[in-house]
């Protein structure tokens, strides 16, 4: 067991969910992103996945989007992503870090030596959007030496063949796309995403994290009463972004109330 499979068995047995936000690595620079991802932990976050900063993030909204140009503004690369989880872990052993991005800089780095970095960092899951799972053996293989899964999108249209394919390759936990579309999007159905959440368990093994449309405390109890997880991404950088300043002290201020509001509302199920 890695330390995502320890997070939700603990979770489990409490009774709660995890929570899961999602920040950029460098936004707004990449002094604060270490003091902020502590601050995430100490407000109620579970774990934390870490967005690696990319040109062209597709799957992503313009509040992302805009997260990724402020990141590679300051010149940040995937070694500065490495060192970033490293420094984290010398505060904390426990927390999952999941890197979250795209395909081409680790191709570009190599599977092998992203691989093997990632484990010396403490790097705990990856989760690549642009990597479709019939293409991922290669990487799969470097990554299963050292224990770190790669976590798959499943998203509404995803077929049922394509559902067992990703429960065969999936390790720590799904990632459900709760809508059509980009990061950021305004809406979500949570008796949809219930339905679809209980048609995936009839294959699934893993617990089940739901991201998309997840903007408040209240759309986070909602998630959190049928997923095992809450991902929160887009509103959580709006709510970082709106201090307009690259304070470290107000923003990990601003970041610890937001999560910790979803937290309450979480564990007040």
């Amino acid at each position: 067991m890695n330390r995502i499979n320890t997070t939700f068995a603990q979770l489990k047995m409490q009774s709660r969910k995890a929570l899961i936000p999602y920040i950029t690595a460098g936004d707004p620079n990449l002094d604060i992103t270490v003091p902020l991802m502590h601050a995430l932990v100490d407000a109620g976050a579970n774990l934390i996945e870490l967005g690696m900063p990319f040109s062209d993030p597709m799957a992503e909204g313009p509040t992302i989007q805009a997260a990724h140009e402020r990141a590679l503004k300051h010149g940040v690369t995937l070694f500065d992503v490495m060192e970033t989880v490293r420094k984290f872990r010398q505060l904390d052993a426990n927390t999952p870090v999941i890197l979250m991005g795209y395909l081409n800089p680790i191709e570009t780095m190599g599977y092998a030596k992203f691989a093997a970095m990632a484990q010396q960092a403490g790097v705990d899951g990856i989760l690549l959007v642009d990597l479709p799972i019939e293409e991922a053996t290669e990487l799969l293989a470097e990554l299963n030496q050292y224990n770190i899964p790669l976590i798959f999108l499943i998203t509404p249209t995803t077929t049922a063949e394509r559902l067992t394919l990703i429960c065969q390759k999936s390790g720590g936990y799904h990632y459900y796309v709760s809508l059509k579309g980009v990061t950021g999007s305004k809406q979500i159905n949570v008796a949809e995403v219930a339905e679809k959440l209980a048609q995936i368990r009839q294959t699934a093994t893993l617990p089940i994290a739901v991201g998309f449309g997840i903007r408040d405390p209240k759309s986070a109890a909602a998630i959190a009463k049928i997923a095992d997880g809450v991902i929160v991404g887009s509103a959580l950088i709006a709510h970082i972004a709106a201090i307009g300043n690259e304070d470290v002290k107000q923003i990990t201020q601003a970041a610890t109330q937001f999560i910790a509001d979803m937290r309450l509302a979480m564990d007040a199920l």
